[in-house]
């Protein structure tokens, strides 16, 4: 993909499956990882933030995350924040630091993360989908307005379609590759 007019939207569709890397990321899948707790917001100091932005996330060991938390009177308000973000988790606090303890999933919530991973993955292929019909709508414009011509039209529509399928096959692999590390036992 050299043509500059087509870069764009190429960096567009890249952005849309990073984005769908970083919600796949917060799935769970029975270890441990720091990115499990991305989504979880603290309501600290009048405003919500993130949880990195209160405490240190860490992973000593497979089934258990700690949050080191850097202000002891946002301890409990940290706890609130992962018991309510819907991901199941139950923390305890010990002084500053929040154990987190990763349950056994069962297989019936392993199919429910797997349809999560299809909603995500849904998404993403919409994101690309819409990223290609800017690309096209703006490719008629220009044809309209005589800056292109009609060949060069077709030609560049039939590489952001190329580059379209490109993407929705990068998000099927993605997700083809989360499903089997969900419903890995």
């Amino acid at each position: 993909m050299s043509d500059p007019r087509l870069e764009d939207y190429k960096r567009r569709m890249d952005g849309a499956l990073e984005a769908l890397r970083k919600e796949f990321a917060g799935l769970r899948t029975g270890r441990a990882s720091v990115n499990l707790l991305d989504p979880v917001q603290v309501s600290a100091y009048g405003s919500t933030m993130p949880l990195n932005q209160v405490g240190t996330v860490s992973v000593p060991e497979p089934r258990m995350i700690t949050v080191q938390v850097w202000d002891k009177g946002m301890v409990s308000a940290v706890e609130k924040a992962i018991r309510d973000a819907g991901l199941g988790l139950n923390p305890a606090s010990d002084g500053t630091t929040v154990r987190v303890p990763l349950p056994e999933l069962s297989q019936e919530r392993r199919q429910e993360l797997t349809k999560v991973a299809h909603k995500y993955a849904e998404q993403g292929r919409v994101a690309v989908r819409n990223v290609r019909r800017d690309g096209m709508d703006f490719l008629k414009k220009q044809e309209k307005d005589h800056k292109i011509t009609e060949d060069e039209h077709k030609k560049l529509a039939d590489l952001m379609q190329k580059l379209t399928d490109e993407h929705v096959k990068k998000v099927d692999e993605t997700l083809a590759s989360k499903e089997k590390e969900i419903l890995q036992v």
